[in-house]
């Protein structure tokens, strides 16, 4: 095998892992916002917590959201090293968009951070006709590439929000009348959902990891297929889960304290609401955001109870995070390969 292609594939390789970690610590705060700001666990327990269901979830949660996000792109007819570096620049891309929103304490999504990363690079290095995109076929129902991702980006918070909303009414008139100390019993069942949406998380974030590297496995010609080997979901299991235990703890204040002041019972209805919309995107291979999704479940929680009192102008900070995350990355993508191409 060619030495160049080899320590780049070996370097890919390395960047996927490095993505999987700062997705971990990126998104650790979405899991255990709710937990902390309600007090029912503190800040070490929640982590040690989540670290252990989030390493099963990869491994346990299948490999559909994989094969959609490892598929959506094509470079099987570019030059492996090519195809490779192409890669590599929409990881970069990712990371940078990770890096700076961590920083800022902005609850911004991954998933769509390397969708927009390797979308467009490759775009700019290949052309658009190697982005599957999947639009025409919506007409037809059928829902796949780029538009599947955008689907999953679009609904999945509108539903968080809606089954929130819906749920907490629910739970409310359940434990109306209810004696102050069922607080403690809420806050022991938050062990049981927190456990369940770190779970749904791995399931969902780290395949989108798994699906890449097994991407440039098959650009790398080390192996024939795509089939996502079993040491590509541990390797990715262990990435993500030291980014849970290095935490998020900036972004833990925005969910946690900035949206509605976050009590046992809202903190439970949201890790709920949550781990159930994810979960179920996952076993449709539908690649979504954790940030997303629980942040849109705390807003429809809080507007259930009292509208008044959401803040609806950090709601409003973080949903224009959302929308400007894919051209974001890709804009992040695209410099990399510039600066890539003038010492090629």
């Amino acid at each position: 095998m060619d030495t160049t292609l080899l320590v780049l594939a070996i370097t890919t390789i390395v960047i996927v892992l490095i993505f999987e970690y700062t997705n971990g610590f990126h998104d650790a705060a979405n899991i255990i916002a709710t937990v902390i700001a309600s007090r029912a666990m503190t800040p070490v327990q929640a982590v040690l917590l989540v670290a252990f269901f989030e390493f099963l979830g990869p491994l346990l949660g299948g490999t559909a959201v994989a094969n959609t996000i490892g598929t959506f792109i094509t470079l099987d007819d570019l030059d492996a090293v090519l195809g490779l570096m192409v890669v590599l620049c929409g990881l970069i891309g990712a990371i940078a968009w990770n890096l700076v929103t961590w920083w800022f304490g902005i609850p911004s999504s991954s998933s769509h951070a390397l969708v927009g990363g390797l979308a467009g690079v490759v775009v700019v290095a290949a052309g658009s006709n190697h982005v599957e995109w999947g639009f025409a076929d919506l007409l037809h129902g059928e829902f796949h590439g780029v538009a599947k991702v955008i689907a999953a980006l679009i609904l999945s918070p509108i539903i968080g929000f809606w089954v929130g909303y819906v749920l907490h009414r629910v739970m409310l008139t359940l434990l109306r009348g209810a004696h102050p100390s069922i607080n403690r019993d809420l806050r022991h069942l938050q062990y049981v959902t927190s456990a369940g949406l770190a779970f749904s998380h791995g399931a969902n974030d780290a395949q989108k990891s798994m699906g890449i590297l097994t991407l440039v496995l098959l650009l790398g010609g080390f192996i024939d297929s795509f089939a996502v080997p079993f040491w590509v979901m541990l390797a990715c299991s262990l990435a993500i889960t030291l980014g849970i235990l290095s935490g998020g703890w900036q972004i833990v204040r925005t969910l946690g304290f900035s949206i509605y002041k976050i009590r046992p019972l809202h903190a439970l209805d949201s890790q709920m609401t949550a781990a159930g919309v994810i979960f179920s995107s996952s076993l449709f291979g539908a690649p979504v955001s954790t940030t997303h999704v629980v942040a849109s479940s705390i807003m429809g929680i809080g507007a259930s109870e009292r509208p008044k009192a959401v803040r609806w102008g950090k709601a409003l900070e973080i949903v224009a995070t959302w929308v400007i995350t894919i051209p974001g990355a890709a804009l992040m993508a695209i410099g990399c390969y510039l600066v890539v191409q003038l010492f090629v």
